[in-house]
């Protein structure tokens, strides 16, 4: 009975400071997989899911439908290249691409002519406002047919939370959910410009001056060499707060990351590289294993294909 006794109080005091007992007579072993850390983000809507299965790694609010700023430039991205318009055509940049809702800056002045591509590379790469813009007013039909086409693209897509009012992402009016923006980046994927372009780190135009004007890339992850990201879009406006969409290889399995209304202005990089660390932690992966992961997990998802995205319910001055 002393000896019953003594075993209860040992047991216990063990699990009041949470200490695991050994089960069923097993001793525990240090090898014995410990329980993922507990994941904190800041963003008010979250994905994050397996971009081969489709299973959903984490989910917050990924229903909410909210206004995604220029996330919106990858759907943009996509209407254009459908249409198989000439990339080498000159588009000239008027006044009707200045944006008059926000007054936001932007380096392509009034008159600078680009290539149809340098405005597909500056909209997706530096989230450049009136890039999209003009690619949107250049559409045949013009910009009410391009964002026609938009919504169009997004029923097709069963992104049934999603509605589209521009080319850029300027007006609030341009709204989804985490959980649509997952097929958005899946479908975004499959087009090798908006991969190669969204995760460039800089691009140079040049518009007739003495230099070339250069730009980089609103998404300063993709130029870690902790990240091997195979497409990225940010977004901001007021009413969206800080956004982020990324495709990218981490602990050796491709994923797609969602994060939506992040507060302050660091935020969405700060949840992002916590998902990373969430990920390794699960998986025993270190940082030393991330480039050869990423390209064994590349080339099986160039073999097995992809599938489509399994959407789940949940709780409750502009850059992109």
């Amino acid at each position: 009975m002393r000896n019953l006794f003594l075993a209860s109080v040992v047991l216990v005091t063990a699990l009041a400071a949470g200490i695991r007992p050994a089960i069923a007579g097993r001793a525990v072993s240090e090898t014995d997989e410990a329980p993922p850390a507990k994941l904190t983000l800041h963003s008010n809507a979250v994905l994050v899911l397996d971009h081969q299965s489709g299973e959903i790694l984490y989910g917050k609010n990924t229903q909410a439908i909210v206004p995604i700023a220029s996330i919106t430039k990858l759907m943009t991205a996509m209407v254009d290249l459908d249409a198989n318009l000439d990339p080498e055509e000159k588009i000239v940049i008027t006044q009707d691409d200045v944006d008059s809702l926000r007054g936001s800056h932007s380096r392509l002045r009034v008159g600078a002519p680009l290539t149809r591509d340098e405005l597909l590379r500056l909209a997706l790469m530096a989230s450049e406002n009136r890039a999209a813009s003009a690619l949107g007013r250049a559409y045949p039909g013009g910009l009410e047919s391009f964002v026609r086409a938009m919504n169009l693209k997004a029923q097709l897509l069963g992104m049934n939370g999603s509605r589209f009012a521009d080319a850029t992402g300027l007006s609030s009016a341009n709204v989804s959910t985490a959980g649509d923006l997952a097929t958005l980046v899946r479908s975004a994927y499959r087009y090798p410009k908006i991969r190669q372009y969204s995760t460039s780190t800089a691009y140079a135009v040049s518009l007739g001056g003495r230099h070339p004007l250069a730009f980089r890339n609103t998404n300063r992850l993709v130029g870690s060499g902790a990240w091997d990201i195979g497409l990225s879009k940010t977004g901001f406006i007021n009413e969206a707060g800080r956004c982020l969409v990324m495709q990218a290889t981490l602990a050796g399995r491709m994923v797609i990351i969602v994060l939506l209304d992040s507060w302050g202005k660091y935020s969405r990089i700060g949840d992002a590289n916590r998902i990373r660390k969430w990920l390794e932690i699960a998986s025993g992966h270190g940082h030393s294993s991330n480039k050869a992961a990423a390209a064994k997990a590349r080339r099986q998802f160039s073999s097995t294909g992809s599938s489509a995205v399994s959407h789940t319910e949940s709780g409750k001055g502009p850059e992109s």
